[in-house]
């Protein structure tokens, strides 16, 4: 037994330190994590999701270092009318699609939500306002990391088929894509710009977790909650700062951008490790049609907009 543990140790820190070679692409450690998740037992599943919320902040904090402050505030300010309508759309459209299917009105909530602005983050912050279980927690959860996996390989191959440039490409990434992580990923395969851009436009929309997360507590009616604030965005911001304005860190701007880089590609190696079958079967069929339509139809607008006006 516990020789059996050992080796699996061995085999998922040899995966993990293969996540930070230089050849290994998003895309490429998302499937080896999913792949290892169905053959064999994740030894340090009860730490996966805080390491992967952990690594996740730092990275895009990182991410800061190689941003441009000014191209940033253009990007924001371009995304910004695609926010309010797309947020306020997926959760009317959630709604209208938890009564049609009869889902039980957290889950429901909460798969709207992460869709709507940005995935687990969403469904963490919103989940000790509304009182959610963990059962509701889970599925909503399990929904967002399958279609973020999805994304993550079909978002490049659709960009370049339609001739999407760098700035359009990372518009529709930060819009359409739930989680931070699969954003980057996404983005960064496609190009530079298009990691600015989506990078920029999805911490703008993470934002929304705090008027969001007021409205959940009217709704659900709970009172004396405390709201997760999203912190690391103000360091993101101070990162874009310093390499905007100090001459000396942007010496050191292009190490930090790698270091992010990595991080976030072994972030979603982690994530493909914690997506097993066992994960996809907690999610029911009814609740990922929810999903699965919410995502359908906030990528078909979102492409359709961005391609008409940008």
């Amino acid at each position: 037994m516990e020789r059996s543990l050992n080796t699996r140790k061995v085999v998922f820190l040899a995966a993990a330190l293969c996540c930070l070679m230089p050849f290994m692409s998003p895309p490429l450690a998302l499937l080896m994590g999913l792949i290892l998740a169905q053959v064999m037992k994740h030894p340090y599943l009860h730490l996966n999701q805080k390491v992967t919320n952990l690594l996740l902040k730092i990275s895009v904090v990182g991410l800061g270092f190689g941003m441009n402050v000014f191209s940033a505030a253009k990007a924001g300010k371009e995304g910004f009318l695609f926010t309010v309508i797309s947020i306020s759309g997926v959760l009317v459209l959630g709604f209208i699609l938890g009564k049609v299917f009869k889902i039980e009105r957290k889950t429901s909530y909460l798969v709207s939500a992460g869709t709507a602005i940005c995935g687990g983050s969403a469904i963490a912050a919103l989940s000790p306002v509304m009182k959610a279980g963990e059962k509701e927690i889970s599925v909503s959860l399990g929904i967002v990391f399958i279609l973020n996996s999805l994304a993550l390989f079909l978002f490049p191959a659709i960009g370049h088929l339609l001739g999407l440039s760098q700035t359009q490409f990372g518009m529709w990434c930060a819009v359409a894509i739930h989680d931070t992580s699969s954003v980057v990923g996404a983005a960064s395969k496609y190009g530079e710009e298009a990691l600015q851009v989506a990078t920029t436009v999805k911490l703008a929309r993470a934002l929304w977790i705090v008027p969001v997360a007021f409205g959940t507590a009217f709704l659900f009616k709970s009172e004396r909650c405390k709201i997760q604030l999203p912190y690391f965005i103000g360091l993101f911001i101070l990162a874009m700062l310093a390499n905007t304005f100090l001459p000396s860190v942007r010496v050191i701007a292009p190490y930090m951008l790698m270091i992010a880089k990595s991080g976030l590609t072994l972030t979603l190696f982690l994530i493909g490790t914690g997506l097993s079958f066992k994960v996809v079967r907690v999610v029911g069929v009814k609740p990922f049609l929810q999903g699965l339509i919410l995502w359908i139809a906030i990528s078909s607008f979102s492409l359709w907009a961005i391609m008409s006006l940008i």
